[in-house]
């Protein structure tokens, strides 16, 4: 009976001792990796500080591999395994890699035999996740690998990988979780006993991280993603980073030198104005003429110092005679050659035109078909611009053409023709760095209820393919625009065969595709709007004509009500904000002066004559846009506003009429 009793209570002990060894350490708090590795020697280690972008983070490509290492008992005090369930968020911002080379962000490294019990690598375009697997047979590595990321733009980005059992979940920048299943799980016991932690690197030369972290931190037990977004700032969402990292930099106390080298890489750009791309992003710009320091965000200079200037009056500048009347133009920037304006003219030729000393001069001769519209872009150094043809050319055939600029000639020469049925519009976006163009069929002979079309680029055949169809109604218009990690895509329906007064529509991309987020009931819809001012998004419809075939058309139909429309963040929808009287729009504008904001109306038509006055509103806070300005155009299609070192321009398109006018805002 004793030896009995013994071989129980000898056996309740192997169970608990086995139940202790094997609990897994999920009541651990958020882990920040990355403060426990930096070193205490700071530039004697190689770290180094680097400021871009607004954001701050840590250079360790100087470092030797185990500059940033520390032994896994450091932060495992209460037992000797790795989660089972955790997630780690990093937040880095790298440039480009070679097709074929590996940067690793965080490896455990089994100190004894040298195995990496658990990786974190990135490729040109992938992120893998590695685990040592093991069983009754042996020990392998499990890879677990996420494709088609866009993280070697040279920006930062908030990586979140989240790992429950056999799901693995990545989410970058707040956007849409990509899942994957993997055949093998992570190990429920993967012992931490004798490991070390390597930031940057598996404990050699080969593989070190080049690029610039800023967050590193281990969440056990639960998915970083649900505390961390959604984000305004989701680039740079915070969970926890290094006190090096945070605040400004403070001065040395008693005289110590600054233990990490800090290096920023503003610089201020003198003379006339420069481009503003993502190369440029947080540079500043002196404009000598105007006293003025500006700062490069996203693509616009931002007034950083600089006397406040009002909108006074606006005055005549240029008178543009075109080769015929003119639908639409576009303005934009070559880099090292200038500004320029192209203009969609309805007869065969449009033109490009130079600003030269002061005044668009004619640069270059197109030939196209009733053109309606330009779209500018680019896809890395290449910059395009594509057409709208209305009309079929002389054999019949409808096409509408993309161009490339050639640094060579120094002009623009044909790239791609796609087929297109009455187009109207072209809108060239990015998802995800993925660049891509809508087309807005208007009709395909008298059947206004056609497809338009979503191309995508790809980068293999240096092609725009069909992607999506969009179910339109006499389109006219697209405008793409984000919101915090979220991209949106709104039509103009103009005409579905008997009445203007048809459901435009706004789509929000999810899970690879756009989908149908909310229809606003229109009237001849010709132009969509989004702007911001401040923290607030609106959205702006042109409405062109109030038309029913059943009913006797009355020259006041022309003379109807557009609509502004307000995101309301908490219901998640658009909701009106403001009716504005107007002439058969056809075009918004949004621009700014000094702190002011403007929205400029293209009117073109009031029932009786084409000669009718534009209107300039100015935003007044609670009491919305307000009428300042108002001018006399003819035929008004389009407006475009810009910039140069001399002052700030609007410019109109007739469609009446073959003169383009540019106007010049007067400050005082």
């Amino acid at each position: 009976m004793s030896v009995l009793l013994m071989l129980c209570v000898l056996l309740l002990l192997l169970v608990a001792l086995s139940a202790q060894r094997w609990e897994p350490c999920t009541d651990l708090r958020p882990l920040d990796i990355l403060a426990e590795g930096v070193p205490s020697s700071g530039a004697a280690g190689g770290v180094r500080v680097i400021q871009t972008q607004g954001a701050r983070g840590l250079q360790l490509s100087a470092a030797t591999p185990n500059a940033m290492s520390f032994p896994a008992s450091r932060i495992f005090t209460g037992c000797d395994h790795f989660p089972e369930e955790f997630s780690i968020v990093v937040t880095l911002k790298v440039s480009n890699l070679p097709p074929k080379k590996n940067e690793y962000l965080l490896t455990v490294v089994a100190e004894d035999r040298d195995t990496l019990l658990l990786g974190l690598r990135y490729s040109a375009s992938k992120l893998h996740f590695l685990f040592l697997s093991e069983d009754a047979s042996g020990a392998w590595q499990t890879h677990v690998s996420f494709g088609d990321l866009a993280l070697m733009d040279s920006r930062w980005h908030t990586l979140v990988l989240a790992v429950s059992e056999g799901s693995f979940s990545l989410t970058v920048d707040c956007g849409l979780p990509i899942d994957k299943a993997a055949d093998m799980p992570f190990p429920a016991t993967l012992s931490m006993q004798g490991a070390w932690f390597f930031i940057g690197s598996r404990r050699r030369t080969k593989g070190l991280f080049t690029g610039l972290m800023r967050q590193l931190v281990l969440l056990p037990g639960s998915d970083a993603t649900s505390q961390l977004c959604p984000s305004r700032n989701a680039e740079l969402v915070v969970l926890s980073i290094p006190p090096i990292l945070q605040g400004l930099m403070g001065k040395p106390e008693d005289n110590e030198v600054l233990k990490y080298p800090y290096e920023t890489d503003v610089k201020v750009t003198l003379g006339s104005q420069p481009h503003c791309t993502q190369m440029e992003d947080s540079q500043f710009w002196f404009d000598a003429s105007r006293k003025g320091l500006y700062l490069c965000i996203g693509s616009q200079w931002i007034s950083v110092l600089a006397a406040k200037e009002k909108l006074d009056y606006v005055e005549e500048h240029q008178r543009l005679f075109t080769n015929s009347e003119t639908l639409g133009i576009e303005v934009f920037f070559v880099p090292e050659v200038g500004l320029f304006v192209a203009t969609a003219n309805r007869k065969t030729t449009s033109a490009i035109y130079k600003w030269t000393n002061g005044k668009f001069v004619l640069y270059q001769n197109i030939r196209t078909h009733q053109a309606q519209s330009w779209r500018h872009f680019t896809i890395g150094k290449r910059i395009f611009l594509a057409v709208a043809n209305f009309e079929p050319n002389e054999k019949g055939q409808e096409f509408s053409v993309i161009y490339k600029w050639s640094h060579r000639k120094l002009k623009f020469t044909p790239y791609q023709r796609i087929a297109t049925h009455s187009a109207r519009d072209w809108e060239a976006f990015q998802v995800d760095g993925e660049h891509f163009l809508a087309v807005a069929n208007h009709r395909e002979g008298d059947n206004h209820n056609i497809d338009s079309v979503i191309y995508k680029w790809n980068p293999r055949t240096q092609l725009f393919e069909a992607n999506q169809t969009i179910a339109t109604s006499g389109a006219y218009d697209w405008e793409f625009f984000t919101v915090g990690p979220y991209s949106f895509l709104a039509v103009a329906n103009t005409f579905n065969g008997t009445s203007t007064k048809v459901y435009s529509h706004l789509y929000i991309r999810l899970v690879g595709s756009f989908q149908l987020f909310q229809s606003f009931l229109t009237f001849g819809a010709a132009d969509w709007e989004v702007f911001r001012i401040r923290e607030r998004i609106f959205l702006a419809v042109a409405n062109s004509h109030s038309y029913d075939a059943e009913m006797q058309v009355q020259n006041g139909s022309y003379i109807i009500n557009s609509v502004i429309y307000e995101l309301n963040v908490t219901a998640q929808t658009f909701v009106k904000f403001q009716d504005i009287p107007t002439c058969s729009a056809l075009d918004w504008e949004f621009f700014s002066v000094g702190e002011d904001y403007f929205l400029v109306v293209a009117n073109s038509f009031d029932g009786n004559t084409f000669s009718v006055n534009s209107i300039i509103y100015r935003w007044q806070g609670y009491e919305g846009f307000v009428a300042v300005h108002s001018f006399p155009t003819f035929g008004c299609r389009d407006w475009e506003a810009f910039n140069t070192t001399a002052g700030s321009y609007l410019m109109y398109s007739s469609a009446k009429e073959p003169l383009s006018r540019v106007l010049r805002l007067r400050t005082r």
